[in-house]
């Protein structure tokens, strides 16, 4: 038997009671954010919406954090709260994708992040003599910026003992792991000259790119089974009658484990590009120019914590793998943390435009609602019982 989780459907049932004052500000937001669909770094509205609503509620929120505008902290505690006190962040992001907007449901793991921030401060000053720190992090650029990274190099995460968010998906799990990724800018520089008339006076740099996949193609075998590497071309050239004097790329590597993926198949992936470019006589440029995002390490004792608040939410728990890449996985290589995700439709796709509809659809506010109440759960037990912050410090370090 869990004793660890044997308080938290009483704690469910208690956070419900303030859940309806809240909710259709919630579901407010959410749509708010649906209609105003903004990428990564441009969050300007989301952002302002997201601090707004926390100072109204209560939150002393810092803005602009780590040099990202639309970045922000909202730090509240309890007056008895001490240096001894957990500290527990929830995660907020709020960007969207180009071209078909919150396909991936920022809008909703915002709309739930908030939300917890707001029971978890209901339920502390209702119920005085349980101290806590509480932190609400506005994370922008989570899709392919990775803006966690400098909000941790920034030190957002300096006392911070446990860190938690949720994201919507087709199933209810808690655990599991997601991918590392490094995304790579490869440019080929050649010599222009006329296709027809004098095609052995020039480079061709889209000769290099072809090269570079067919060869990623033929190492794809001698990958493990979790690898995935995929690319588009940037730029092929500017006419057909022109050899292209230059060529670009945009790769993502992933794989399951962050040094596997850094310390083997990366460099393998860039011996692809470097040898197309001496096969056809170019130079090569490659960049890495957005962080890399880490494997996501589920923390046991928080995740046991969520999972019975998904039960008691009515919620079923599967445990299928998360198969994307977040920047959440590099929060998890610092403290302790979770990634749960939350049902919002049936055999649900992200990034698609049925996705999207969802986000804004019939299931999007009881969505919200059991997103907030999970990770509201989950901090709450752990104030009322710190020996669970300790217990989950000690499976970060096992692991």
């Amino acid at each position: 038997m869990n004793t660890r989780t044997d308080h938290v459907p009483a704690i469910v049932d208690e956070l419900g009671a303030h859940l309806p004052a809240r909710l259709p500000l919630l579901a407010d937001v959410a749509a708010d954010l649906h209609a105003n669909p903004e990428i990564r770094f441009t969050e300007v509205h989301a952002a302002a919406r997201l601090s707004s609503e926390l100072e109204s509620a209560g939150f002393a929120v810092e803005r602009g954090f780590a040099g990202l505008d639309t970045a922000f902290v909202g730090r509240w505690s309890t007056p008895d709260a001490n240096a001894e006190t957990p500290t527990i962040a929830v995660f907020c992001e709020y960007d969207a994708l180009e071209g078909i907007g919150h396909a991936c449901g920022h809008n909703i793991i915002a709309a739930s992040g908030l939300g917890a921030g707001m029971l978890l401060k209901d339920a502390l000053t209702a119920a005085p003599g349980t101290p806590a720190h509480l932190v609400v992090i506005g994370s922008p650029g989570e899709e392919g910026a990775a803006g966690k990274v400098p909000m941790i190099e920034g030190g957002v995460l300096d006392g911070i003992d446990l860190a938690i968010m949720v994201h919507p998906a087709a199933t209810n799990t808690v655990g599991g792991s997601t991918l590392s990724r490094v995304a790579l800018d490869v440019t080929f520089t050649g010599r222009a000259s006329h296709a027809a008339a004098s095609p052995e006076t020039g480079i061709n740099a889209l000769d290099a790119s072809t090269l570079s996949l067919t060869a990623i193609g033929l190492l794809r075998q001698q990958l493990t089974d979790d690898a995935r590497v995929h690319a588009i071309v940037t730029d092929g050239g500017q006419a057909p009658n022109i050899i292209p004097e230059r060529s670009a790329l945009r790769i993502f590597v992933r794989a399951n484990e962050r040094d596997h993926l850094l310390e083997d198949i990366v460099p393998r992936v860039r011996a692809c590009f470097e040898g197309a470019a001496i096969a056809t006589g170019c130079s090569v440029l490659i960049e890495e120019n957005t962080p890399a995002y880490y494997s996501l390490i589920s923390n046991p004792v928080l995740a046991d914590l969520a999972h019975s608040a998904y039960e008691r939410l009515g919620r079923a728990v599967t445990e299928e793998p998360i198969t994307g890449s977040t920047d959440m996985g590099n929060v998890s290589h610092v403290v302790p943390s979770i990634h749960p995700m939350i049902q919002l439709i049936p055999d649900g796709v992200t990034h698609t435009r049925e996705f999207a509809e969802a986000a804004d659809g019939p299931t999007a506010s009881a969505t919200i609602a059991d997103g907030a109440a999970m990770l509201a759960a989950t901090a709450l037990a752990v104030f009322r019982e710190p020996s669970l912050a300790a217990e989950a410090k000690a499976a970060f370090d096992a692991r």
